[in-house]
């Protein structure tokens, strides 16, 4: 478990530290004054630890108001450097264990996942992030100091870390081709999209999201207003600032919303809506909604939460647009009167939102794919009763494995006898032609837009089909 060829003469980290003329230091010594910096790594380090030992959900550790006790004694600017360790520390985090690993002659001891957890942090910080070194190594020894778990291995911290600093670009090199995703998920999607792909998805997530927003109108002149660019959804990316998204021009005026770009198309499949009725299933926070809206549809949103409801009501409102709205589980919502069109945007795993949430991989595994599939499944044979006989229903999620999306589909389908697909065409998608499969569904990726500008930022992993319901059931 001592580090390799790190040249340092210091005692190994199970020996007892010896003060100056040999005396071994007293267990308890007084400490000084508290580094500043400190409590913003240890507030890292036991977030990053519920994530990855407790599978917990990144967004809700980290909310102002309900997040996690560390977290919110910080300022807001220790809150921001939290959250750039965090987000750097989990995109890279298969290649920093690797880094890690080629430092220790043995693996860390079974029980040592708080010592994992202060090496990651400062290695993510020296490898990825523009922190001083010599702060990120310090501030970890200091960690391991003030952590009877860790006390002992705080000249390990040290050798490992300053052997990371002295030789960053021959191991930032020698990590390059490690997959920066967990080997469960990588090997689904070689699977999936075969070697190439993958290692271009897996490349992908490491470039955080741009800022999509979907406009109400004229796509081209909001994209001039806020320098940014029209994507070939409609959408709108902009570029690079600083501030607030509410101090932007038409933020205030309900002229937009954010929405990722792969987020906005399932809602543009259904063709003409003037006129119609249609149902947003899974409705909340809102922005699939207002697409249908201002399609000219009557619109009816459901969701189960009442807190995700008035945040959809909210979000409805400051865009001038207004729905039916209910609070009901769509499993049990049956309407006197059936719709023309359904929209199901399903839970999911959430597999293609890594660049954002890059949290999902280390929080959700292969068991929890298959439960939410086998949930998808009955949620779309339930969304196809509530429509009319040769209504359709658009199925959607952001979840880049096909247990949830194609094989899903194929099952409810079936032999054809009561619903069919029907085909989304390319021609209709210029510049998205790669995202429609050769069945007509549509299937974006991470990688689909180039990572360089004028489309900096990649595309979420979406998954969306139309289904059409052909006749009435039998009673």
């Amino acid at each position: 478990m001592s580090a390799e060829n790190n040249n340092d003469s210091r005692p190994k980290q199970n020996r007892p530290h010896k003060q100056p003329g040999g005396s071994q230091r007293p267990a308890q010594q007084q400490r000084g004054p508290e580094k500043p910096g400190l409590r913003t790594r240890q507030a890292a380090a036991k977030i990053l630890g519920a994530v990855i030992d407790r599978k917990t959900s990144l967004d809700g550790m980290l909310d102002h108001e309900h997040g996690n006790p560390a977290y919110r004694e910080l300022s807001d600017a220790d809150r921001a450097l939290v959250r750039a360790i965090l987000n750097s520390a989990l995109r890279h985090l298969p290649r920093i264990q690797t880094a890690i690993g080629s430092m220790l002659q043995t693996p860390l001891p079974e029980g040592a996942r708080a010592l994992d957890h202060v090496l990651v942090v400062a290695a993510a910080q020296i490898l990825y992030l523009d922190v001083p070194d010599h702060s990120a190594v310090d501030l970890a020894v200091e960690q391991a100091q003030a952590d009877p778990r860790n006390r002992r291995f705080a000249n390990l911290i040290n050798a490992v870390l300053r052997r990371l600093s002295r030789e960053k670009d021959a191991i930032l090199e020698s990590v390059r081709t490690v997959p920066a995703m967990p080997d469960w998920f990588f090997d689904r999607l070689v699977k999936r999209y075969g070697r190439e792909q993958a290692n271009q998805i897996a490349e992908a997530q490491l470039t955080p999201a741009a800022i999509d927003v979907t406009v109400k109108s004229d796509p081209q002149g909001w994209a001039e207003k806020l320098s940014g660019t029209v994507l070939p959804t409609g959408s709108v990316r902009l570029a690079e600032f600083s501030g607030s998204i509410p101090s932007l021009a038409g933020f205030s005026d309900g002229e937009w919303w954010v929405q990722d770009a792969a987020a906005s198309i399932p809602a543009r499949l259904f063709g003409p809506l003037a006129g119609k009725s249609v149902v947003d299933l899974c409705a909340a926070p809102g922005g699939k909604t207002a697409q249908l809206i201002l399609a000219g549809a009557e619109v009816t949103a459901l969701d189960q939460s009442a807190s995700r409801l008035r945040r959809l009501k909210g979000n409805l409102e400051r865009l001038g647009l207004e729905a039916t709205t209910k609070e009901i589980n769509m499993a049990d919502f049956q309407p006197e009167e059936l719709f023309d069109a359904a929209l199901l945007d399903a839970p999911c795993s959430s597999t293609g939102t890594t660049r954002r949430h890059p949290d999902v991989l280390f929080t959700k595994g292969p068991e929890d794919i298959e439960k939410l599939a086998l949930l998808q499944e009955r949620l779309l044979r339930h969304a196809l009763t509530v429509v009319k006989p040769g209504g359709i229903v658009v199925f959607s999620n952001c979840s880049l494995d096909p247990r949830e999306g194609e094989e899903v589909v194929d099952r409810v389908i079936g032999a054809g006898e009561a619903y069919e697909r029907v085909p989304v065409l390319a021609r209709d998608w210029q510049g998205l032609e790669d995202a429609i499969t050769p069945l007509g569904e549509v299937r974006t990726t991470p990688s689909m837009f180039p990572l360089d500008p004028p489309f900096a930022g990649g595309l979420d992993g979406f998954y969306a089909a139309v289904i059409r319901r052909k006749y009435a059931w039998k009673s």
